[in-house]
């Protein structure tokens, strides 16, 4: 995922439309923060609802219930 627009900010917060960078699909964010960590690991770590990759390309792991 990647950030489209920032739509508010307040300090370090701030809330932005998201979008993926394969399917094109766009989500609110609604609480977000702006230091190095949440931008080099937390948003490339998002999953798109959509099509299930995080930016890498990679699919969310599925969870085994036993």
């Amino acid at each position: 995922m990647k950030i489209k627009t920032i739509t508010n900010e307040h300090r370090n917060d701030f809330s932005a439309i998201m979008e993926c960078e394969h399917c094109w699909d766009e989500f609110k964010l609604t609480s977000g923060y702006h230091d190095n960590h949440y931008h080099t690991k937390v948003i490339p770590g998002m999953y798109c609802k959509t099509c299930g990759l995080n930016r890498a390309g990679e699919a969310k792991p599925i969870e085994v219930v036993s």
